[in-house]
């Protein structure tokens, strides 16, 4: 099994650009990011700064977001929303270029909150017509964009709560480099029978996420069976990378433990 660090939720007792360096020297060789500027469109010395601190630390990028607004606030992604597409689509090349730049080869894109007042038929037309422009700058880049489920209970607002849901969206958009970013903290803390799915649907995942639940801590901290899991994966023939995204119970450095378990 491949694991990487997603360095916006681990390590971030550090500065960005040191943690790089602080998941290689974990023992990991690829990392991942939500998008890790306050801009869209940063100026190329921050973009070029990110470039030189994966690259001198050795390890790959194999995930990065598109921009999804100010995650901190609350904003989960800009795809469906009116006030924030054009601002996905400033970002939509900056990301791409980002990501062929370090051989990135999947790249995320939330969905974003529903707007009150707007059909949701219109927000979902909104967030076709992106994410076919996002799939079309992926390609270029040999990339593929994934569309992940969130859990209701953190992200109320979020209107793709299944794997069912993502499904649709991704089956509606068409286009054959857009898959399924498979969280499995997410979708389990929405009932879903994650082994069930991986047998099920593997082939459409474009990445997979972890956190035990409940407290979105580190395997083992919580109640998922993730040596099945992690068996699961393997058997169902997954070849690519499984991102932490957990929040660990201490520092980021003495949380991975469970690897060795």
């Amino acid at each position: 099994m491949k694991f990487d660090v997603n360095l916006s939720i681990l390590f971030t007792e550090l500065p960005l650009l040191e943690r790089p360096a602080a998941a290689a020297k974990a023992g990991f060789d690829a990392v991942e990011l939500w998008w890790p500027f306050a801009a869209p469109c940063p100026a190329d010395r921050e973009i070029d700064a990110l470039r030189r601190a994966v690259e001198e630390a050795g390890v790959r990028l194999v995930g990065l977001n598109f921009d999804a607004g100010d995650m901190a606030a609350g904003e989960r992604g800009l795809l469906s929303r009116p006030d924030g597409s054009a601002r996905f689509q400033a970002n939509v090349e900056v990301a791409a270029g980002l990501a062929g730049a370090l051989g990135c080869r999947v790249l995320n894109a939330l969905y974003g909150n529903a707007v009150a007042g707007l059909p949701p038929e219109a927000q979902r037309e909104l967030a076709l017509s992106n994410l076919s422009l996002a799939a079309k700058a992926a390609a270029g880049v040999g990339a593929t964009v994934v569309v992940e489920a969130l859990n209701s209970h953190e992200n109320p607002g979020y209107p793709i709560t299944s794997s069912a849901a993502a499904f649709e969206v991704i089956d509606q958009v068409g286009a054959g480099n857009v898959a399924f970013l498979a969280d499995l903290y997410h979708l389990h803390r929405m009932g879903e029978d994650v082994l069930a799915l991986i047998d099920t649907s593997v082939h459409r995942f474009g990445h997979v996420q972890i956190a035990d639940d409940p407290g979105r801590g580190q395997p083992g901290s919580g109640a998922m069976p993730y040596d099945r899991i992690f068996e699961r994966l393997e058997t169902s023939g997954y070849r690519g990378h499984v991102g932490l995204e957990y929040r660990p119970t201490g520092p980021s450095a003495e949380s991975f433990g469970w690897r060795n378990a």
